[in-house]
């Protein structure tokens, strides 16, 4: 069995923002293949299902972002699944709109929901999603760009990506994450998101230390 864990904050208001993207992403592979309905457990909620020969269980914890390793342990610990079968999805700063990148352990760089996982587990070794949300330009404006709202123009190449990340699961599974990763891009590759009105390149590697300060300053992330 694999954990799949989608990150994000669990209020209604919350769901279409770019912290949100994990969420997004599971809930996709869940419908795409026909998993089972969401229930609580874990403090979060679950789908189950197959990806190929291989059982998956989807994972959405409702604990805020700052705390979602708390449900990542449980889950794992309750079915004993080490660090390497499980994998998180999540935002990532430092790539472009529409870009997906897979790695094994690594640093947080300032994601409060991997910052949370690390500690939890005991370690960095598992398989994160890394889904591109593009930088603001300013860490400055980190907060509110994490924090906001995916624009109606961002909806085409978004939904094309969640779609190609769900048709691309199985590859995920089958731990092959170089076919994943060639897969969503081919199946994106006529989607052409704008970039952040920054002034800058998205592809330029940034200081993320601040990227998820909102649990810091009174709002939850």
């Amino acid at each position: 069995m694999q954990l799949w864990a989608g990150l994000g904050n669990p209020e209604p208001s919350m769901s279409r923002q770019r912290h949100n993207i994990g969420f997004m992403a599971v809930d996709a592979i869940a419908h795409r293949h026909g998993f089972s309905p969401w229930r609580k457990r874990f403090r979060g909620e679950v789908a189950e299902g197959r990806l190929g020969s291989t059982k998956i269980l989807l994972l959405k914890p409702m604990t805020y972002m700052n705390a979602s390793g708390d449900s990542i342990r449980e889950a794992a610990t309750f079915y004993k699944i080490p660090p390497d079968a499980i994998t998180i999805f999540h935002d990532e700063l430092d790539l472009a709109p529409g870009k997906v990148r897979v790695k094994k352990g690594g640093g947080a760089a300032g994601h409060n929901g991997l910052r949370s996982t690390d500690r939890q587990l005991g370690t960095p070794d598992y398989w994160r999603v890394r889904v591109g949300i593009g930088h603001p330009g300013s860490k400055e404006r980190v907060h509110g760009w994490v924090l906001g709202d995916f624009a109606k123009a961002d909806q085409p190449w978004l939904e094309d990506l969640l779609a190609a990340v769900s048709d691309a699961a199985p590859l995920l599974a089958a731990q092959t994450p170089e076919a994943f990763m060639s897969k969503v891009a081919l199946l994106t590759a006529g989607s052409q998101p704008e970039p952040p009105k920054s002034g800058r390149s998205n592809g330029q590697k940034t200081n993320t230390s601040n990227q998820n300060t909102a649990g810091q300053t009174g709002v939850k992330d």
